[in-house]
């Protein structure tokens, strides 16, 4: 059990991550056109990333979610990250894995406005992660591919501690948790809110 005494006196940004795809570029040509690219709506917290103004239909077993946003740049295999609700609502039987660990992970079909892909894998609720760089995991004393703890909600009526948080540690990433829409409002985090390591 975590000691909830002994945190981190270093915050971490939460970003909060709704449903949302990757795509590979022949499946983005697929499904809006040869011409087409990517269209910047805003950057995100990663470097490098961005929410595009594209947007899919996803066809599961149990009907069509409308809407659903790609995240550039593009991938090098087509990933649809749900929670667990969304997935329910599917009717996709979803892991949790780290993001581009899609073996064993159900398929579904894209809808776009130019054309459909049917994928055979590829969809999963994201796990819970934080993203270091090099020189942050130094800070926190922490490595790739291990699990930390971390409270949330300043002892508030919601504060919570969420156990096997991924860690992730790249000269890639920026310093930042990651969690889904159901772990956020469990914890009343929105993004931008400061998080701890246990």
């Amino acid at each position: 059990m975590a000691n909830t005494n002994n945190r981190s006196e270093l915050p971490i940004v939460v970003g909060v991550s709704n449903k949302h795809i990757h795509l590979t570029k022949e499946h983005f040509k697929i499904l809006f056109g040869e011409a087409a690219e990517p269209t910047l709506k805003k950057a995100v917290g990663q470097p490098g990333q961005f929410a595009c103004e594209e947007v899919v239909d996803i066809e599961g077993p149990r009907g069509i979610m409308k809407a659903v946003r790609m995240l550039g740049p593009y991938r090098s295999h087509t990933q649809l990250e749900l929670s667990k609700a969304d997935a329910r609502k599917l009717g996709l039987e979803c892991p949790i894995r780290d993001s581009g660990k899609v073996e064993n992970t159900p398929g579904f079909k894209i809808i776009g406005p130019k054309g459909t892909v049917e994928t055979a894998d590829g969809a999963i609720i994201a796990k819970r992660h934080i993203h270091f760089a090099p020189a942050d995991a130094e800070k926190f004393g922490v490595k790739d591919g291990e699990d930390v703890s971390v409270i949330c909600g300043k002892g508030g009526d919601r504060e919570l501690v969420f156990n096997k948080v991924l860690v992730r540690v790249s000269d890639k990433f920026a310093l930042e948790m990651h969690v889904d829409v159901e772990e956020a409002n469990a914890a009343c985090l929105k993004n931008g809110d400061k998080v701890f390591v246990l």
